[in-house]
């Protein structure tokens, strides 16, 4: 076996889901940033992180309103996920120049929805942890919302039928063909 070559420290934790994260100050046009750096922290309470560097437009607007909202992306949303990314909504209106609908949240006051994502996940900020290069914000899952047309006949959400997609190292990636599922290691084979 080959000795590893040892690198500075940085971060090679990949593939991450990419998403856009749609917020708003009430009263004010929305806006969506495009981030990798966020993941499941807690399942009771349902809870997930978002890391946003201080000098980014949403930054202020979710440390101000207190919501944002997760919104998972497929292949189909690929190119408007990665131009709202390389976009600053200080200077343009990405909902209007991607052509997506901003549909109200369930449960939170300013951040939208963004409609044509399969699944948005409303939360609101519960703590803010100044980490360096980005701040993490903790939110509390406060609602799912799901595209009804990815339940099965069973009444079952569908998730992985939805087409999500996946950054790595600079590059998207779609999640592929399925390799087993929870606990296939134990499961008595046939």
């Amino acid at each position: 076996m080959q000795k590893k070559e040892v690198w500075k420290s940085g971060n090679m934790l990949y593939p991450l889901p990419a998403v856009m994260v749609s917020c708003a100050r009430k009263g004010e046009r929305p806006n969506i940033i495009t981030l990798a750096w966020t993941g499941t922290v807690c399942s009771d309470p349902a809870m997930v992180s978002i890391s946003v560097r201080p000098e980014r437009y949403s930054h202020a607007i979710i440390e101000e309103s207190g919501e944002f909202v997760v919104n998972l992306v497929t292949e189909e949303l690929l190119e408007r996920c990665d131009w709202c990314g390389v976009k600053s909504g200080r200077d343009v209106d990405k909902f209007a120049a991607c052509g997506l609908d901003a549909q109200p949240a369930a449960k939170l006051v300013s951040a939208p929805l963004i409609a044509q994502s399969p699944v948005c996940i409303e939360c609101t900020v519960v703590q803010k942890i100044a980490l360096g290069s980005h701040d993490m914000f903790l939110g509390r899952v406060e609602a799912v919302d799901v595209d009804p047309s990815y339940m099965d006949e069973s009444g079952r959400f569908d998730l992985n039928r939805t087409g999500l997609i996946t950054y790595s190292h600079g590059e998207y990636f779609g999640l592929g063909e399925k390799l087993g599922s929870f606990g296939c290691s134990v499961r008595k084979k046939p």
